[in-house]
């Protein structure tokens, strides 16, 4: 997709008392017009820096949450799809298709600090490991991860997943979980022996894309190309619950603050679900964004959900 000016969507919420979420409301509030050409992709906010992370065609855009304007844009990410940030390490990284490359990038300066060859074709969706600190690259073409050290920028392994790899989620515990679209699975990777530790099928999903995850109740939430919305087990893959959703899904994110996973469809919705407890789940409304809306990001520190 190609357009000269795209709108970022603020969008914020009131809640009622728990468990029960009745009275929520959820509306746009503000309207960010930034020029420029170009498509994008995933989208990062950091919510300490007060900045929003946008993948653009062949530069990353950091934006200031706060004011909507732009901050500055690091090139040199031709192609570029993901977005990682490792703030233990004061870096961030790019996956960038084009050129097969991470680039690693001063959280502070935003200076760029190298370009990493991955080994692999069309890295598209990356995840930083804390645990091992370790950046996960996931290669669309040639199915696989590569695996970095976050400290010495080194592709230390390479993962075959033998399917097309889309968006990953971390547990916090050295566990890596990714979706696998044209298989309709997720695979579970152990990032200390960076081997395939388990393989869940997804029900009713099909082409799974977004995924995120809550830590706390151990709970998967994926976003699915046949407008659905499923939820397992991250540890037995047992599905719990499935909701219907918009169409053309690939953002999904999840709220620890609020207990509220977000959904964004590219015809022109955001779906919102409250986890009132690790098996227990309530859709509360679906919310009209702008058409070509499919990718978003969650500020936990104000509440503000943004889409591109």
């Amino acid at each position: 997709m190609m357009i000269n000016i795209f709108a970022l969507l603020l969008t914020f919420f009131y809640f009622g008392q728990q468990p029960g979420l009745a009275s929520s409301h959820f509306q746009e509030v503000t309207r960010y017009k930034l020029g420029g050409d170009g498509g994008w992709d995933c989208v990062v906010a950091d919510s300490d820096s007060h900045r929003l992370f946008i993948a653009r065609s062949n530069r990353l855009m950091v934006v200031d949450t706060q004011t909507g304007k732009l901050i500055d844009e690091i090139k040199g990410t031709e192609g570029i799809h993901g977005i990682a940030l490792a703030p233990d390490l004061g870096l961030g990284f790019t996956s960038n298709g084009k050129t097969s490359t991470v680039t690693p990038f001063d959280l502070k300066t935003l200076k760029v600090q190298d370009q990493i060859p991955v080994g692999g074709e069309n890295p598209d969706g990356i995840l930083y490991e804390p645990v091992n600190k370790q950046v996960y690259v996931f290669n669309g073409k040639s199915r696989d991860v590569s695996v970095i050290d976050g400290k010495t920028k080194k592709v230390t392994g390479h993962i075959a997943l033998g399917g097309k790899p889309e968006f990953a989620a971390t547990d916090g515990q050295g566990l890596v979980y990714v979706n696998i679209e044209d298989k309709n699975k997720l695979d579970v990777i152990d990032s200390k022996t960076q081997k395939i530790t388990k393989t869940f099928a997804l029900g009713t999903c099909d082409e799974p894309s977004g995924l995120a995850m809550d830590p706390k109740t151990r709970r998967l939430f994926v976003g699915c190309g046949n407008k659905t919305n499923v939820i397992l087990n991250a540890d037995t893959g047992k599905v719990l619950k499935t909701f219907p959703v918009g169409d053309g899904v690939d953002g999904v994110a999840f709220d620890p603050k609020t207990n509220l996973e977000f959904v964004s469809a590219g015809e022109g919705n955001l779906s919102v679900v409250h986890e009132v407890s690790a098996d227990q789940f309530e859709f509360i409304e679906k919310v009209p964004t702008q058409k070509g809306a499919r990718t978003l990001a969650v500020d936990s520190e104000t509440g503000n959900v943004f889409v591109v």
